[in-house]
């Protein structure tokens, strides 16, 4: 089985190339879609993050308040250090898992969409790295505007991640995000191309 890295900086539309890559049947198995699965309510993740953070990053109903936790995460390095060592092992687990499954089907490629993936996983095993990239700039721009950040929470959570100018040196594949959806799903498609070709998939 081929293993494709998927990756970006927070802001830089890698869910999004991720969905076009659904749309032309490829498996992605999703970080995201694992730490939500692990922080459900009644998990191991989440049980280990109370007793870390406290019963204030729940929600009255008993679910994981996540913006309470990332505010409390991202607010110090040791705080986020606690986070990452509880979760990113159960994360990995999750999606090794659902990789195993994949290959039991026979699926002969699989991508691995990943916002950490230079930070805690690394690239051993994988065939090829594609990296969405854009600016800090916009990175800024879009989590401030479409998501409603505010500026300071912004770059807090843009500075705990890796700059994306050294992922871009780092990654096999580049898909510059600074234009149009519609760009960008041609930018993706034609990326991919190159990928499957690379691989030999």
């Amino acid at each position: 089985m081929h293993l494709i890295g998927l990756t970006g900086g927070i802001g830089t539309g890698k869910s999004t190339v991720a969905g076009f890559l659904r749309e032309l049947g490829v498996t992605v198995i999703d970080a995201d879609e694992a730490t939500r699965a692990v922080q459900a309510p009644g998990s191991e993740g989440l049980r280990r993050l109370t007793e870390a953070f406290g019963d204030e990053i729940l929600t009255p109903e008993g679910a994981l308040d996540r913006p309470r936790l990332a505010a409390i995460a991202f607010a110090d390095p040791r705080s986020r250090e606690r986070l990452n060592e509880i979760v990113h092992p159960l994360v990995r687990r999750w999606m090794a898992e659902r990789q195993q499954e994949a290959g039991l089907r026979g699926e002969p490629l699989v991508v691995l969409d990943v916002p950490l993936l230079f930070e805690t996983r690394g690239t051993e095993g994988l065939d090829a790295v594609i990296l969405i990239y854009s600016p800090e700039r916009l990175q800024l721009k879009r989590l401030t505007e479409l998501r409603g950040m505010d500026e300071r929470a912004a770059r807090e959570r843009i500075a705990a991640q890796m700059p994306i100018d050294e992922k871009r040196r780092l990654a096999t594949h580049v898909i510059l995000n600074t234009g149009t959806v519609d760009e960008l799903r041609a930018d993706a498609q034609r990326t991919w191309t190159e990928v499957l070709a690379a691989v030999g998939a």
